[in-house]
């Protein structure tokens, strides 16, 4: 099968240029806020969470790396917008909590993206969407188990 003709690689690069152009525009959005596309991700991340959340989970959720996400996290710590809180769990990965001031940039982020999202929401429907939803999280869903499969098979190869 070739790139013309596979389904998935074909969707697979439009994700990857959505992506690039949705955190181009966060970014271009965010920036009078003080705030780049990936601090407003974990705000969000925080935000949307039932409960509080340490480095790793944030990282898990959002397809990134632990330590990219605990340097957004301290430098958002620095700025007040979060803190950190014992984890029960964990003794060294602490749980980081949205502070009001975290709280208010997180709303005025979304309050600066606010127009784009009622203009694509517009133009593609409610029904497109959900289903483009479901489709990338049953998409993510099956890469994830890969990944985790293959992290298992080289974890236990002999030839390590």
């Amino acid at each position: 099968m070739d790139n013309e003709t596979n389904p998935v690689r074909e969707l697979a690069l439009a994700i990857f240029a959505a992506n690039g152009r949705l955190i181009a525009a966060g970014n271009a959005l965010v920036a009078p806020l003080g705030l780049t596309s990936a601090w407003w991700q974990v705000l969000a991340a925080l935000h949307y969470s039932p409960v509080p959340l340490p480095a790793a989970s944030i990282a898990r959720n959002m397809g990134l790396t632990r330590q990219a996400v605990q340097r957004i996290v301290d430098l958002l710590a620095e700025r007040g917008m979060v803190e950190f809180q014992d984890n029960p769990h964990h003794r060294r990965a602490k749980l980081i909590v949205l502070t009001r001031s975290g709280g208010r940039a997180l709303a005025a982020a979304e309050q600066a993206v606010a127009q784009l999202d009622a203009d694509i929401a517009k133009r593609i429907g409610p029904k497109r969407l959900k289903d483009a939803r479901a489709t990338l999280e049953q998409m993510s869903a099956m890469v994830t188990q890969w990944l985790d499969h293959a992290s298992a098979s080289s974890a236990h190869d002999p030839d390590d």
